[in-house]
């Protein structure tokens, strides 16, 4: 499910393949889901973006766009398992030898796009379970977070360092009683953080993830924000490349659970153990992360919590799962953001086994 992390780099990719070049043939696929779901249509999309300029590219959180010459602008989400290909670029986070990985077009594509130029850029955005979003915003592209649905999410702690500070930390922490790990997963609240972005800055900040938001201390809000900066600044930086990731962080170590003979410790001995947590798994490491006495929230936090309607109960099932599959059967397409859509899934073509956050064409 790609969190802040795997969109910023793919908004790398498009940026170095696509921005300042012309769009002379856009294809879309009608799917009243992806494009429906949110006001639109395979056509209005092809009829948008054909014969423009791509200007420029950007993200808040899980969301990010690709800002034309003139409005509207496609802003989209890629849910569980959508990706944006660029042929003959390395753009994925997970790697798999699977023979129709390297087909073009590539299966479950929803849009199509060729560039002018020698040579020329060709893009593909796929999504087999049908969870991604694309949508067009009708503003000027400067003003793109001004609107929904980037409007209704909270700042991004890369792109909005100077508004996720100690302090609006501390204010945003001691309005809810929730537990943390939610609170993190909250998009209203932090734009970007998902399963194993919240789950590695709890395990550097020292915090159990049941413990009330409301009861951190001075201190542990200190290194809670310290944290969230480092971890998310850090896999910014290196691209969603997790082989560069530093060895004594817990996404190098977490992906055991349920596998047989794997030791489930950190490379020091500490174990992981896994708890659910607001209707998610979450990797820890109790030794390091303590629950308090007044955390007071291991019953009510696994409680199954209230949804509207059936098909979102299903969705928390599949990222639940998904996010916590051995890395060998995971699957090559791409990891979702809470506010998720229709709960709708087709069966995955292929395959593969994570080198890093993406995967090799």
């Amino acid at each position: 499910m790609p969190e802040l992390a795997e969109v910023a780099r793919i908004v790398f990719f498009i940026r170095r393949h696509l921005v300042g070049k012309k769009l002379t043939r856009v294809q879309a696929q009608h799917d009243d889901i992806v494009y429906g779901k949110v006001g639109t249509s395979a056509e209005k999309f092809q009829k948008a973006m054909e014969g423009k300029k791509v200007i420029g590219a950007g993200q808040q959180g899980k969301y990010f766009w690709i800002a034309m010459s003139s409005p509207p602008h496609a802003v989209m989400h890629f849910g569980m398992a959508g990706w944006l290909k660029i042929r003959d670029a390395d753009t994925y986070y997970y790697r798999t030898d699977k023979p129709e990985d390297k087909e073009w077009p590539p299966k479950y594509w929803k849009f199509l796009l060729e560039t002018d130029g020698d040579p020329k850029t060709e893009a593909a955005f796929v999504d087999f379970r049908r969870l991604g979003r694309i949508r067009l915003v009708d503003c000027p592209a400067e003003e793109i977070r001004q609107h929904s649905p980037l409007k209704e999410n909270g700042p991004d702690p890369v792109a909005d360092k100077d508004i996720v500070t100690e302090k609006w930390l501390a204010t945003k922490l001691r309005s809810k009683k929730v537990p943390i790990k939610a609170f993190l997963l909250d998009q209203a609240v932090i734009s970007g953080i998902g399963n194993w972005m919240g789950d590695e800055i709890l395990y550097h900040a020292k915090v159990h993830p049941e413990q009330y938001s409301n009861t951190l201390s001075d201190d542990q809000i200190k290194q809670l924000n310290y944290s969230i900066h480092y971890v998310c600044s850090t896999s910014v930086d290196l691209l969603a490349d997790s082989d560069l990731f530093p060895e004594d962080w817990l996404f190098k170590h977490r992906w055991g659970k349920g596998k047989k003979n794997h030791p489930g410790v950190l490379p020091n001995g500490e174990k992981i153990s896994f708890i659910t947590v607001g209707g998610r798994t979450s990797a820890f490491v109790p030794s390091v992360q303590e629950k308090p006495s007044n955390a007071e929230s291991a019953t009510a936090s696994r409680a199954t919590p209230k949804r509207k309607r059936a098909a979102t109960l299903k969705e928390e099932s599949d990222l639940d799962e998904e996010d916590n599959k051995s890395p060998a059967k995971k699957l090559s397409s791409g990891r979702q953001n809470n506010n998720v859509g229709d709960g709708e899934t087709t069966k995955a073509a292929s395959t593969g086994t994570r080198r890093s956050t993406r995967t090799k064409k």
